[in-house]
């Protein structure tokens, strides 16, 4: 395994910043209210892992689809059907309220995981794709734990 490059480690991990935000204003009240009024509502607790939790699913599709485009055939039309459905679950299972939106997502990171897995065992992915993305997925799953079982 390669060691992930820096600008990748350092984008990824500040993109777990909203979900740990989330985390830290479900927990602490005085923040969830700093939060709120300084903010606005969407931008504490829950809610904010939600959205922003939804938007970063759709993102990794299109990753998932770059992936998919490196290779042709009956392999690139697998990958390309595959990569949609981090979208997708966002999308159809996201509703219903923060406690099955929040679990949902945590479910869609899992599988997300998985996906990006099956793109690296293929070679689509860079070598330190897994070293990423497992963190990743493990920081942004242990918040939206703290989310949906606080």
């Amino acid at each position: 395994m390669m060691q992930i490059p820096r600008s990748a480690l350092l984008l990824g991990l500040a993109g777990v910043i909203p979900f740990a935000w989330g985390a830290l204003t479900t927990v602490n009240a005085d923040l969830q209210i700093w939060g709120s009024v300084n903010l606005g509502p969407r931008f504490v607790g829950p809610y904010v892992q939600l959205f922003y939790g939804s938007v970063i699913l759709s993102f990794m599709s299109g990753v998932l689809w770059g992936f998919a485009a490196k290779t042709t055939g009956r392999m690139a039309t697998a990958g390309y059907a595959l990569s949609v459905i981090p979208a997708l679950w966002a999308f159809f299972m996201t509703g219903g309220g923060p406690t099955s939106a929040g679990t949902s997502l945590i479910f869609g990171f899992l599988g997300l995981l998985l996906l990006d897995w099956f793109f690296w065992r293929l070679g689509l992915a860079p070598s330190w794709w897994m070293n990423l993305r497992g963190l990743l997925t493990a920081l942004v799953v242990g918040c939206l734990a703290v989310g949906v079982y606080a």
